[in-house]
């Protein structure tokens, strides 16, 4: 079955066990989202971007129970397991006993309007949320994995391998979403950054920061309810995740800076340093904001070329990536002005 095929079988209350009323859809560049009134259902997308490679069944099972596994580090009772979606009597079921033909993770759906980032466009969160996610993510690192593989993720001579594919796989927005004044300067920022502060990198792996970390730290990831909760971390591809410490928390960081609310993004980092006791992530915070903010820019750019996405979306993806890249260099006059 075809990927919009799929969708319209998915859209039909009658094939979900609890019989919703109706279900509500949405899109990402790597998946289809199904709603009920209860539950969430995510179907990875049959796409191959290089870092992240879903182009058979068996990989999208695997990814599937690997989001589920991760994922319940840091949203306990969110991740309830995976369903089969299989071929049955013309049509498809959810854990049927046919052809299995697509996998779905199933989530526990949580309240939208307790997110982070619907919060903050209500002007809702306040410092003492800020410090409470900054508690959480705290204790989260001090427990995350760390070994001698993970350490390795650290160095700058792996790191710049991800920088690298980022440059390499943006060449072409060149001009639509970010300027080639902008894209050389943050390349040379970014490259200078790696060859002359190899001595930060070093004493980071020595001290153990660098983790199997959460890989995509964003507010609309944060769940400010009764207990704090974290969805969404990346599942597809280690070296996004076995990371800094200090890129992940600067994903969030990064998060609040673009969302104009640098209050909350310092308040964060003030956090986090007072109850980890982490202050060399001052050192290479900058670093990492310049990088994540590269990466959702490209991210956004990528929704330029599916064909699945109206123009009225690309027309605001193109937006947002624009203002990710701008953030990007940003950081990185801070990065050459520093050096």
């Amino acid at each position: 079955m075809d990927l919009r095929g799929l969708r319209q079988a998915l859209l039909s209350p009658a094939l979900y066990p609890d019989h919703p009323e109706k279900v509500e859809f949405s899109e990402t560049h790597i998946s289809l989202l199904f709603f009920t009134e209860n539950h969430v259902y995510k179907v990875k997308k049959a796409v191959d971007f290089g870092f992240l490679d879903f182009t058979t069944l068996e990989k999208r099972r695997f990814f599937c129970f690997q989001e589920v596994e991760l994922n319940r580090r840091l949203s306990a009772g969110v991740y309830l397991g995976v369903v089969e979606i299989s071929k049955e009597d013309g049509g498809i079921s959810l854990d049927g006993r046919g052809e299995v033909i697509e996998y779905a993770v199933k989530m526990r759906r949580i309240s939208e309007d307790l997110l982070m980032s619907r919060l903050i466009e209500e002007e809702k969160v306040t410092e003492e949320m800020i410090a409470k996610v900054a508690e959480k993510l705290a204790d989260f690192y001090l427990a995350a994995e760390t070994n001698e593989e993970i350490s390795s993720y650290g160095k700058p001579e792996r790191i710049r391998q991800d920088t690298d594919e980022n440059f390499q796989q943006t060449h072409t927005y060149i001009g639509r979403t970010i300027s080639q004044r902008a894209f050389e300067a943050i390349q040379m920022a970014t490259n200078s950054f790696l060859t002359e502060k190899q001595s930060f990198f070093d004493r980071r792996i020595g001290e153990g920061k660098v983790r199997d970390c959460h890989g995509d730290l964003r507010s609309e990831h944060i769940y400010l309810g009764d207990e704090i909760l974290i969805i969404d971390c990346i599942e597809f591809n280690r070296r996004f995740r076995y990371t800094d410490v200090a890129a992940d928390i600067g994903f969030l960081a990064m998060d609040l800076d673009y969302r104009r609310r640098r209050n909350l993004s310092r308040h964060l980092i003030d956090s986090y340093i007072r109850m980890s006791g982490d202050q060399d992530i001052m050192r290479v915070l900058d670093f990492y904001k310049c990088y994540r903010a590269y990466v959702r820019g490209k991210v956004e750019s990528f929704r330029l070329d599916d064909p699945n996405i109206p123009h009225d979306e690309k027309e605001e993806a193109m937006r947002r990536a624009r203002r990710f890249f701008r953030l990007s260099n940003g950081y990185a006059v801070r990065l050459r002005d520093n050096s």
